[in-house]
């Protein structure tokens, strides 16, 4: 009994070792090429602008490295799972282990201790790592690689309390400056103060929003007052921020937590039309990390048995199996921004789908 206790530690450290091992050194080697093709696609952008090598690491890829790492997770966890069991199979290591008195389900425990380990990993970064690195890779690439593209957003109606609603010609992303404010507020149905700036600009310092040539129109019932101020400036507290006028994609994944759950119940009252993205990303960074589970389920079971071959059809299975697997991810992301879909259930459907593969392909694995 003690020597295949014994035994059995042994053959989960082995597991584990090679699992995480096979893991990094893929996702390395990915990262690496793909920051290679993404250096020669950027370099005229960085030439341009007369950037120094430590610029470009330290305002560029100390954002876009660990993104990109995130990105390739589930898919290199995927490849390693296939690349080393296949190879483990071809080389009759697997059927020794389960002749010996290992039952599958007990040969399966050292892949899931190294998927929560990675499970755990991706969850951290999620929550606390990459609202950090994506707002240093989203600001350079809004300010150099996207410098061209339109950086103004115009016609902007939003209600930002249970009494107050706003309204903004044109907002510059760049400068954060808007012309022509109008600010209402209202007391039931009754408007009782109309706010008129020819330009309102935010101070990030002081935190607080500057009116520019504005004029006030105060409304008591029958009585009116205007007041105005055409030649002065004024800072005023207003529950909204730059980022709420932005034209750039890529705002919500630079927020944290705690910005993205305060943006949700503001959403809740402003009805601005993305309350869906808003809550795709909140559901994103708690589901994405379970698909490690899932998809160590789906390697084992694929590539456990031992084939003609070699380590080539299981891995080219596994390769078109991550690839489907991040276009059924980006489907459901585009129906849940675009299409209506529940966020919650468009982050749920890839992992839910691909455990039921898993599950079926487990119950034809080898025993």
């Amino acid at each position: 009994m003690k020597f295949l206790f014994r035994r059995s530690k042994l053959i989960d450290a082995y597991i584990i070792g090679k699992y995480l091992g096979t893991f990094v050194y893929t996702l390395a080697v990915f990262v690496v090429v793909i920051v290679i093709f993404d250096l020669s696609e950027k370099l005229d952008d960085f030439l341009e602008n007369d950037m120094t090598i430590w610029e470009i690491f330290s305002q560029y890829y100390a954002g876009s490295i660990p993104f990109y790492v995130n990105m390739l997770s589930p898919l290199m966890n995927f490849i390693a799972v296939i690349f080393f069991t296949a190879k483990m199979a071809d080389q009759t290591e697997i059927v020794p282990i389960l002749s010996g008195g290992v039952s599958f389900n007990r040969f399966l425990r050292p892949y899931f201790i190294s998927a929560f380990i990675i499970f755990a990993l991706n969850l951290g970064a999620n929550l606390f790592l990459l609202p950090y690195t994506n707002k240093i890779k989203n600001s350079f690439e809004n300010q150099v690689i996207k410098k061209n593209d339109p950086y103004t957003k115009s016609n902007i109606h939003m209600k930002i309390d249970e009494h107050t609603y706003i309204f903004i010609d044109n907002f510059d992303n760049r400068s954060n400056i808007g012309y022509r404010f109008t600010l209402d507020r209202f007391k039931g149905d009754v408007l009782e103060k109309k706010l008129m700036a020819e330009q309102i600009s935010y101070d990030s310092v002081k935190r607080v929003w500057k009116l520019s040539n504005y004029t006030t129109r105060n409304i008591d019932g029958l009585k009116e007052s205007m007041v105005y101020a055409n030649t002065k400036t004024k800072d005023t507290v207003l529950d909204m921020k730059p980022d709420d006028f932005s034209v750039y994609d890529n705002v919500v994944e630079s927020m944290t937590s705690k910005e993205l759950s305060d943006k949700i119940k503001k959403e809740k009252i402003r009805g601005s039309g993305v309350m869906n993205d808003l809550l795709f990303e909140q559901y994103k960074r708690f589901i994405q990390p379970l698909s490690a589970f899932v998809l160590t389920l789906i390697g084992v079971a694929l590539s456990s048995r031992k084939v003609r071959g070699g380590v080539g059809l299981p891995l080219g299975i596994g390769i078109v199996l991550s690839f489907l697997f991040i276009v059924l991810n980006q489907f459901a992301k585009m129906f849940s921004t675009k299409g209506g879909l529940p966020p919650l259930v468009a982050n749920l459907l890839p992992v839910i789908i691909f455990a039921i593969l898993g599950l079926y392909l487990l119950r034809r694995a080898p025993k």
